[in-house]
């Protein structure tokens, strides 16, 4: 079976209307299995687009490295 690539960073949009970002950082244990770590970011935005904004600035993501919920 295929491994799907999952972007880093996941931008999704919260009960209260805010926007958050969460960090995944993926590794592979010996059997080349992926174990993905996520961290929700405390920092909210008012918009989709400042979120991913923020992204692009704090961690030099470009667009194919956002994922939006």
């Amino acid at each position: 079976m295929p491994k799907m690539a999952i972007r880093p960073y996941l931008v999704s949009k919260r009960s209260d209307g805010q926007f958050s970002v969460t960090v995944r950082r993926t590794r592979f244990n010996s059997q080349n299995y992926p174990i993905v770590t996520s961290t929700i970011i405390d920092e909210t935005f008012p918009t989709g687009t400042a979120a991913k904004a923020y992204v692009r600035a704090e961690y030099d993501a470009v667009a194919a490295d956002i994922a939006t919920n």
